[in-house]
């Protein structure tokens, strides 16, 4: 194995931005803890150039610790290769404020291009004959020092991906696909990270919460709160204090003594013996307290369940084209053009390019290349749908004119 020593001064960074700044292309990579933290922090930065592979420890630097590699991160003439780069991004804009620019995403080109699996051990495998081991993706990366079996790993993210980009590159450029994919990584680009706060209503997502009474509700809730807090104070996911599932149950069945605390799923003698008091009293405050506020019932929002019989009919077209054109370019159907893209095609019934390129889901890219064809089959379904309503067997007409026809079996049907 070849030797990378971490680069943990500021001296090693001004040098090797330094050696940088000679670099068309670079590769980039990050390692987090956030399974292992509550406070997810970066903790490894890898970055791969032709002539070789660096890791830097921002563990050992300052927050602005990485000051000195932001232009070279930013600047629009230097290409930079990631993988899946959307947490990539995000992190590197929370740790040091950087915003990439001139970026290429070899998972979204490999999904572009119809790629039945898209993971980067799967791209490497397919292109360079290499097998990548997978044994370090739940490591802890804040531990030092690094093993080796980490740092092979770490170094492995960036070896292949300037070469990779390559050869994704001419075969985007050969199926005429490359500007599909230029437009993807600009709207990643100028994507906004929000801070990720704690959400006090989080509870209402764990799967079962709302068919609890509002007694369990509120149980719930102070079971929630008190799991963060805990959390917060010994630095470990929420999920690794209590499961949701464990939540949920201690919800439907509140205990009421240490004892009935040990009869639930989740909870072992160390969690009863460390966190028990704690648990006991929120579930008492939940029990004991106010009940939860009726929840609120919310129309249904997808704009599918929205469309009427005319809208439902143009869908139900736009699908069969989809499958048809997804299948001629062979790509995956849902990365082609997603189903909340086509449903609000649907229901907007857009008459223009202009029309289209108005609706939030779809995309700048597919509206300049698929245009003319989408409102081309819209303008079939609403001839198909006008012909079997003057029929009186359309989305409109037919209901309506059995009735007036007196059918009594066509009503029992």
């Amino acid at each position: 194995m070849e030797d990378h020593p971490l680069i943990q001064t500021p001296g090693e960074v001004e040098a090797l931005a330094e050696s940088l700044r000679r670099e068309r292309i670079v590769a980039v990579d990050t390692e987090a803890d956030s399974f292992f933290h509550y406070y997810d922090k970066l903790c490894l930065l890898q970055i791969g150039t032709r002539q070789g592979s660096y890791l830097i420890d921002p563990l050992a630097l300052s927050e602005q610790g990485l000051a000195p590699l932001e232009p070279i991160l930013s600047d629009p003439d230097v290409r930079k290769v990631f993988h899946a780069a959307e947490y990539d991004l995000y992190i590197l804009q929370r740790y040091g404020g950087i915003k990439v620019r001139n970026l290429f995403d070899t998972m979204i080109s490999a999904q572009l291009l119809g790629y039945p699996a898209v993971g980067l051990a799967a791209l490497v495998e397919r292109h360079f004959g290499v097998t990548l081991s997978k044994d370090q993706q739940r490591t802890d990366w804040s531990r030092r020092p690094l093993r080796s079996a980490q740092v092979e790993y770490a170094i492995s993210d960036v070896r292949y991906l300037i070469e990779l980009a390559s050869l994704l590159e001419k075969e985007l450029r050969r199926k005429q696909r490359l500007h599909w994919a230029q437009r993807e990584f600009e709207t990643l680009e100028e994507r906004a990270w929000p801070k990720r706060d704690f959400d006090k209503k989080g509870y209402l997502r764990i799967k079962g919460a709302k068919q609890l009474s509002p007694k369990g509700l509120a149980v719930l809730r102070e079971l929630y709160l008190v799991r963060d807090k805990r959390a917060r104070q010994i630095d470990r996911p929420p999920f690794k204090v209590l499961g949701n599932g464990t939540l949920l149950e201690l919800a439907r069945r509140p205990p009421s003594s240490r004892r009935s605390l040990l009869d639930r799923k989740g909870i072992t003698e160390l969690v009863a013996r460390r966190f028990g008091p704690e648990i006991l009293d929120a579930v008492l405050r939940g029990t004991e307290g106010p009940e939860h506020p009726q929840l609120e019932r919310k129309p249904a929002a997808p704009a599918r369940r929205r469309l009427d019989r005319r809208g439902e009919a143009r869908l139900e077209h736009l699908k069969r084209w989809r499958g048809r054109r997804a299948g001629e370019l062979a790509i995956d159907p849902g990365v082609f053009s997603p189903n909340a893209a086509l449903e609000e095609i649907a229901g907007a019934a857009p008459k223009s390019v202009a029309d289209l390129e108005r609706l939030e889901h779809v995309k700048g890219w597919w509206v300049e290349e698929f245009a003319d064809e989408v409102l081309q089959d819209l303008a079939e379904a609403e001839k198909e749908s006008a012909s079997k309503s003057a029929a009186g067997n359309g989305p409109d007409g037919g209901s309506r004119g059995r009735r007036r026809r007196g059918s009594r079996g066509a009503r029992s049907r």
